[in-house]
This record gives structure tokens, sequence and C-alpha cells, in this order.
């Protein structure tokens, strides 16, 4: 029976794509690189921000990947004023009937602890998660098993009693390593087809089917 609910953040719980394409849009041009599409950059969400340059720019050293990381998170900071991200549709309503139902729900994201709890914070739902990993909690980010390694074992649950919720072949891949089962999400930042090529045991369509997998 599954008892524990853990979710990706950024296109899962919280609408970002907007923030993270215009900020990084904005990082790339700053820095002197070649900017890249939309599409191109959405398939970095869920990645280290490392990462994500990485793999837009390719050859980049690593010095310039942690100078353009600190020029990303300089400009976010600014943007998310400017933009505020908000969550999905019903996102805040399902998560209250969770609790209701005594469901333990933790959060793990490649988003920086800081700025995660802060959104947790502002978009009123941080007294509904009770764990939160984000990329500097860990040694190793998604799609490595060790957010949610961490998170089962900070909180005493076996994988079989989890269930890894989110929108990215990355999140899957997590669950799927820590042994837990998988539910991907169709309105984030990634296909049907994505999610299925990496064996998401459920997918859904919108945040408050999740019940229903439930039961």
């Amino acid at each position: 029976m599954i008892r524990s609910l853990v979710f990706d953040f950024d296109g899962t719980l919280g609408d970002t794509r907007a923030n993270i394409v215009l900020t990084m849009t904005q990082a790339l041009r700053k820095m002197g690189y070649t900017v890249a599409g939309e599409e191109a950059i959405a398939a970095t969400i869920g990645l280290p921000l490392e990462e994500g340059f990485r793999q837009l720019v390719p050859g980049i050293s690593e010095t310039e990947t942690l100078e353009c990381a600190i020029t990303y998170r300089e400009i976010f900071e600014i943007n998310r004023k400017k933009l505020v991200p908000k969550l999905f549709p019903n996102v805040r309503e399902t998560l209250g009937i969770l609790a209701e139902k005594g469901f333990v729900m933790t959060i793990a994201s490649s988003r920086m602890s800081v700025s995660l709890n802060g959104f947790l914070r502002d978009m009123g739902i941080a007294d509904l998660i009770s764990y939160v990993v984000g990329a500097d909690n860990v040694t190793f980010a998604k799609p490595h098993p060790e957010p949610v390694l961490k998170t089962l074992n900070a909180l005493g649950i076996s994988p079989e009693e989890a269930l890894v919720v989110g929108d990215m072949p990355v999140d899957i891949i997590m669950g799927k390593g820590a042994g837990v089962r998988t539910c991907g999400v169709t309105y984030g930042n990634s296909s049907r087809k994505d999610l299925e090529e990496v064996g998401a045991d459920y997918i859904i369509d919108d945040f408050p089917t999740i019940l229903s997998i439930l039961g």
C-alpha cells in the first residue's frame, strides 16, 4: 500500500516553465552564448542547473558552467518577482485531500533547497510537505536515485510504500532506480510518449487524477 508520495516540483506542482525559459535565455545571452530555442531549454528542466548548461552549450568548461549557474540564479530571483509562478490547477486542493487521508508528502527536486522552500512558502503548501530534498542536499541529483533513497531513509518508508510523481523522464528513472513505483504527468514539460518510453507505471493528464490511483 502506498503511504508516501515523492513529488517533483517544477512542471509537476509548480508551473515554472515560463520563468525557467526566460531566465535561461537571458543567462545564455548575458554570458555570450548562442540562445537555444524554448523546446531545447524546456527539455533540460528537471536536470541540475549545471547539467542543463552543459546540454545547451556543447564544449562549455566547468568554470564557465559554474559562472552560468550563478548568473542564472541571480536573474531568476529578479524574474520571479515580475513573473510570479503559480501552482498548477487543483494542486493545492488535491494536496489537502491527500493530507487528510494521511499520506506523507515530500519533494525531490533539482532546484536548490533555498529556492525550493521559498516557492513552497509563497505558494502556501509548505505545511503539507513533510520532507524536502533539493539539489544541494544530495551528492548525486536526478536521474540518480539518491534523492528518493534519502527521502525513504529519513522517513523510515520502504520502496513498496512510495510513489514518485514527476513530469520528466529523469523523475521516472530516479524512482525506478530506487525501486519505487512511478507516475508521470503530461501537463508539465514532457509528453506521454516520453514518459511511456522510460516505463512510468502510471501516467495522468491532470493532478487530481492521482487520487484515483491511490484509491
